[in-house]
């Protein structure tokens, strides 16, 4: 549903002579997710021909939201993720309010974050006030 090119997790693809390497970065450096993707990679490159690819694991500079695709946060949000919104760093506690995130199951942007973590360390738990359906969110990092 949501592809690594999606998430920006794949930041380049550089080539030594016919050995292409595909350069990533993890959302979080601990993601245990890392090592399932580049397996996946690799698998998806042999099945296209490509036999003697490597995957390189990079974490500078760190992943960011910022590095999604419209195509990818458009993804999420028909699988019933908000995506994140705006740019990098959420600076709405600077202000004091939560972030008011919109619903991806109805629209309202009338919800409240139950969970700073959600499925997974990149989202937090949300819950929408008018349909009451809980939805996670793709923090901005």
């Amino acid at each position: 549903m949501l592809t690594v090119a999606d998430l920006g997790i794949v930041r380049e693809v550089k080539f030594d002579g016919d050995q292409p390497t595909v350069v990533i970065t993890p959302t979080y450096s601990g993601c245990p997710a890392m090592n399932e993707i580049e397996q996946n990679i690799l698998q998806k490159l042999k099945a296209e021909g490509v036999e003697n690819a490597k995957v390189k694991t990079v974490l500078h500079p760190a992943w960011t939201t910022d590095w999604m695709t419209e195509e990818g946060k458009r993804k999420l949000k028909e699988y019933g993720i908000a995506p994140p919104e705006g740019s990098s760093a959420d600076k709405s506690v600077l202000f004091g309010k939560p972030k008011q995130v919109q619903c991806p199951h109805c629209g309202s942007k009338n919800t409240q974050m139950v969970s700073q973590f959600g499925s997974t360390a990149c989202k937090a738990l949300h819950k929408c006030l008018d349909c009451q359906e809980p939805f996670d969110y793709f923090k901005c990092i």
